[in-house]
């Protein structure tokens, strides 16, 4: 492959197996960086896709719930690679909606466990390696826009993007003077597995009433924010939420 903007960096992306975390790995290993692609799901076709290209990737079955996990995830790919330089931690999922007088305990708590503590033990994880290395480096956290507006019916996921949100400020501020930028992205409706089966529903004419653009973004779209994020183009930016969403947001 060509240089990019990540020749010679290594990434470790979580969510890799379908969507959005998929077409980051793809973007980042053509953008010259080494991928350590991470998921619960067989990533094999995202692998594939990689070396068809060129690119340089191994992958690994990581539950980011699991705290010791994460640790052995970013233990992997500092293994295959010799370092670590950038995370996005893109592991998550949606659940059918329930209003709040429904909601379970169970359900509750396996959103939060999923949509934001695993992107805790991930962004904890690559942390500390990169204070070891001390080079700096970048970690760019998928939140969604809802953690900023409420959706009702679905709460657990509005709370968890909104913890993951304020997560990713403090995680900021706390390493700003070691060189590790800490980043979100919020992506808006985005077609990826995780939202199409609502093409056509109510919710999907009720998401695009609130898209500007009127039109779902698409995965690719959004691996090019996050590249963004993760290299040097951003270099003076650390702690901020980037809104991907088709003009939803205009502070």
């Amino acid at each position: 492959m060509s240089s990019g903007k990540l020749d010679g960096k290594v990434a470790i992306v979580t969510g890799a197996a379908s969507g959005i975390g998929r077409a980051v790995a793809v973007l980042f290993a053509k953008e010259g960086a080494a991928v350590l692609l991470a998921d619960l799901n067989d990533c094999n076709e995202t692998l594939s896709l990689i070396q068809a290209a060129g690119g340089t990737a191994q992958a690994v079955k990581v539950d980011t719930t699991s705290e010791d996990a994460c640790r052995a995830m970013v233990a992997s790919a500092v293994k295959a690679f010799g370092r670590v330089d950038t995370g996005v931690f893109a592991a998550g999922i949606r659940l059918d909606p329930i209003p709040m007088l429904e909601l379970k305990m169970d359900t509750f708590r396996r959103m939060i466990d999923i949509n934001m503590i695993g992107v805790l033990h991930s962004a904890q994880a690559l942390a500390r390696q990169l204070v070891q290395q001390g080079e700096g480096g970048t970690i760019v956290n998928i939140a969604s826009t809802a953690g900023k507006i409420p959706i009702p019916g679905s709460g657990p996921y509005c709370m968890a993007k909104a913890g993951v949100i304020m997560m990713t400020k403090v995680m900021a501020l706390e390493l700003a003077e070691t060189g590790v930028r800490v980043n979100a992205l919020a992506p808006g409706f985005t077609s990826t597995p995780m939202w199409d089966f609502e093409k056509g529903t109510e919710e999907d004419k009720w998401a695009m009433s609130l898209t500007p653009m009127n039109r779902t973004g698409t995965a690719e779209e959004q691996a090019q924010a996050c590249l963004f994020l993760a290299s040097s183009d951003s270099s003076y930016t650390t702690g901020q939420t980037l809104y991907s969403a088709g003009g939803q947001f205009v502070d």
